[in-house]
Order: structure tokens, then sequence, then C-alpha cells
């Protein structure tokens, strides 16, 4: 890593600095490159207090891309591709898993990349999920990075085999004059909110429940969750990142996830939900299920707590959660650490229950596709058992998941951190496309649950209804 300065720097002169050291850097490399691998080096210039975002809202250079972990003390703003892990084609979702694996295995261990996957890549998919392939991990050109408590502008320069390094130089400082250095802090507004619909309608979502509730009374299915697509229609074409910059509830215990590779069609999450968080062989993970919407109860956290731990529905479906992941994670973990007590995290609109548990990799299974294919779909998306779940899934709901409810989130050969693409949308020119769900057991109230899918696009609703 080159550091031209270990002084905090405003974003214009960060900038300047970073142009600078890429230049002395192609100064001293005069000779034909010999190398037998890739080569990564990263610039780094320590930076005075930035919002990421409000950055990341002043460039043009796509992808754009954003993170923010559930504790809110590592961000990143991204722009550009230095480097990619993607992936086009059939398959199944293990394939698809094991041929990411693969491909984060051969490369630099400080690289991190940051992207998502489908949620079932044998799902036929709709055309407004086009440029989000079976999936897509990008490591940024530039970005924008809060961490450790101190902010930095990084660049990548990222060159493979028979590159000719100068060129990968030239193209670097190409994008540092792109940099918009004046970041303007006046947001501008969503334009107005046209039609609302749903994607089923309630009608369609009743009959969907009845099938379901059919599958836990043949003794089939135990659990599934169904989604339902709310579809915005605006007046005019907007930036995506707006429901980013406007998102009210600054302090809400969520991730942050952002995916724009194509101006104005971007996929966003504001999830609660981590998948799991790995460094090295050490795993965290948890199991997230039962929710409590606090406008219907009219109460506060006390009251949405001794509901939802009072809830026999609640604790049942949160109880498939938990032991499901328990009794996978036994197929490739030892000294396994589930938390005995259910604890209730609590969101702005919502309280959910969830139990962490912390487990160590067996050494055969040290890599991320081995996790990836046993989380994932927890039952908190998915159902149970697994297959069948997935399988009711395709053939009950009429549009395809893309990225929604998948892992989205970053990954490098050492670590990795997935959250579940939950509480989300994609949007497309001038429409956008909500999706939220609800768990179903035996005896669901199928309008209690059409309620709970209401209730989980109500933050992004109140973005674009312009009441947050």
């Amino acid at each position: 890593m080159i550091i031209p300065s270990e002084e905090p720097l405003s974003i214009e002169k960060a900038v300047s600095s970073l142009a600078s050291a890429l230049a002395l850097y192609g100064d001293k490399h005069v000779e034909p490159d010999q190398r037998e691998q890739h080569l990564l080096v990263t610039f780094r210039q320590p930076l005075q207090p930035t919002e990421p975002d409000e950055w990341l809202s002043s460039q043009s250079v796509y992808p754009r891309l954003f993170w923010m972990n559930r504790e809110r003390d590592f961000s990143v703003a991204g722009i550009g591709i230095a480097d990619s892990i993607a992936c086009e084609g059939a398959g199944n979702n293990g394939d698809n898993f094991r041929q990411f694996a693969l491909s984060v295995k051969d490369k630099n261990p400080d690289a991190r990349y940051f992207g998502g996957f489908r949620f079932n890549n044998e799902e036929k998919q709709d055309p407004i999920w086009q440029p989000f392939s079976s999936f897509s991990f990008v490591l940024p050109l530039l970005q924008l990075t809060f961490e450790n408590g101190a902010f930095a502008l990084s660049c990548h320069l990222w060159v493979e085999i028979g590159d000719d390094i100068h060129k990968k130089i030239s193209a670097l400082t190409d994008l540092l004059d792109r940099v918009v250095t004046d970041t303007n802090s006046t947001v501008m507004k969503l334009p107005e909110l046209l039609h609302l619909s749903y994607n089923p309608d309630e009608k369609e979502w009743m009959e969907e429940c009845r099938k379901a509730l059919l599958t836990f009374e043949s003794g089939e299915m135990e659990k599934i969750m169904l989604a339902r697509q709310t579809t915005l229609e605006f007046t005019s074409i907007f930036s995506p990142l707006l429901f980013l910059l406007h998102y009210p509830y600054k302090q809400n215990t969520i991730f942050r996830f952002y995916f724009e590779p194509a101006p104005n069609h971007a996929f966003f999450s504001f999830t609660p939900e981590r998948l799991y968080r790995r460094d090295g062989n050490m795993l965290l993970t948890e199991a997230l299920a039962g929710t409590c919407s606090k406008e219907s109860i009219n109460g506060d956290d006390h009251l949405a707590s001794e509901v939802l731990l009072n809830s026999e529905k609640d604790i049942r479906e949160h109880n498939f959660v938990r032991e499901m992941i328990y009794q996978e994670l036994q197929k490739i973990c030892s000294n396994i650490d589930m938390e005995k007590e259910v604890n209730v995290l609590q969101l702005n609109r919502l309280a959910h229950l969830y139990t962490r548990c912390t487990a160590q990799l067996k050494p055969e299974f040290e890599y991320d596709s081995a996790i990836l294919q046993l989380l994932h779909p927890t039952p908190a998306v998915g159902g149970v058992p697994k297959a069948p779940a997935m399988q009711h899934i395709m053939e009950l709901e009429p549009f395809s998941r893309g990225w929604y409810a998948a892992p989205i989130g970053w990954v490098s050969r050492d670590a990795a951190e997935f959250c579940v693409g939950i509480r989300s949308a994609l949007v497309h020119g001038r429409f956008a496309y909500l999706y939220s769900g609800a768990g179903l057991v035996k005896g669901s109230n199928p309008f209690a649950e059409w309620e709970e899918v209401d209730q989980k696009i109500g933050d992004i609703l109140a973005i674009s209804r312009q009441e947050a």
C-alpha cells in the first residue's frame, strides 16, 4: 500500500495527492513488466470527514456502489471497476457458489469485492433484472472508506499478466480527473409518485397463501416465506441514490447496500438481517425471524418486545430458523455456540426476534461456498424443508426475485460479510419495484401477513411519498 501523505486532506487535495503518487509510481516502472501473476497496488490517502453517500451521488462513473455494516463503523462508497468476479449462466445455486469461491481463492488477500447473488439461479429472470447477473462483485477503481474511525480515499491499480502498466496508470489518472470534488449538500427530491400497484394483488395473495397453507396440512412443508412486488411509477427518471440519501432513520440497526451497474438502474437494501461474517476460520451468524409492527400495536420498544416474546406463532417461526442454522452448521463447523436466550432487535417501525451464533469452521470448509450453500436461503426467506420451499416459491410467486432476499455484501480471500437482501428495491428508469415478504407457518393468517409485507416496506414507501 502506498500512502502519499499521513495528513487527512480535503477531497480536492486527496485526489491531487493520489494523482501525484500514481505519476511517481509510473516513473519508477519504466522497464517492461516480467511478472508471472497479477499485481494490485493500493494508493490510500487519509481524508477529512466526508459523507460517503453524498460524495457518491456527485460522481458519474459506473458502477456505483455503497456498503455500510449494521454497527455503522465500516462503510464504503465506490466507483468504477479495477477488477471483478462475475458469472452469468445456467446452473443451480451450489454451482454458482463453488465457482464464486474458486474465483476468490486466486485473488489478492488485500482486495475487497462488493456485490451480490441471485436468490435462485434456476429461476427465469424478469427483464428488469438483466444487468444483475448470477453473481457480480466489484473491486472499485476508486473508493471512499470509513473504517477504524477514520476516512480515506483509495484507488486500486490492478494489472493482469500481459497488461501495459502505463496504460492502466493512465486510465486511473483519467478517472481521478473525472472525480467531482465539490460535494453538493443539497439533496434533490424524488419526482412525484404517479401510481402504485401490487403483484400479486390482495386477492391473488390470499390464494397464494391458501395453497401454501395446504402444504402444511399435508405435512410436506413446515414453513415458507412468500413475497410481494410493489411497483411504484414516478413522473420522471431519477437517480436511485435518492432513496439512500433520503433514508430517514440514520441510527436504525440495519445494513445499507447499494449497487448501480448502469445509470438509473440500481438495487438497494435496508436490511436488518446478517447472513454471516467470516474472519479467517471464525464464523458469526444469527437467526432472525418473527416480526412485530409497533404501529399495529400502537406501542414502543418495550411493548414490542413483550408481544414478540409471548407470541407462540413468532417464537415457532423463529425456532425453525434457529434450529436449521444449528443443524446445518454442524456439517461444517466445530465449537458452535448458539445463544440460549432469544433477543429482540429494535428498528424504527418494527421489532424482530434474533439469536446470535458463533462457530469455528472445520479446516476443509474454510471457504465461502460451503457457508453460502448451507445458510442460503435461511428459513426466514425460503422455508423448511429448503429444496421444496425453493420450488414452491418459483411456482407461487408471479415474479422473479432477482437479487431480492439473496446474499449481498463483500468478500476478500480471508474475510467476508454477507447480509440478506430484504427490505429492498430495484429502480429502473421511472419505476421502483419494492420487495417484501412474510413467513407462513401452520395457523398463519393471510390478512395479517398482507399487512406485515406492507409494514416491511414502510420506510421505502415513506421516502417515495416524501413523508420521511
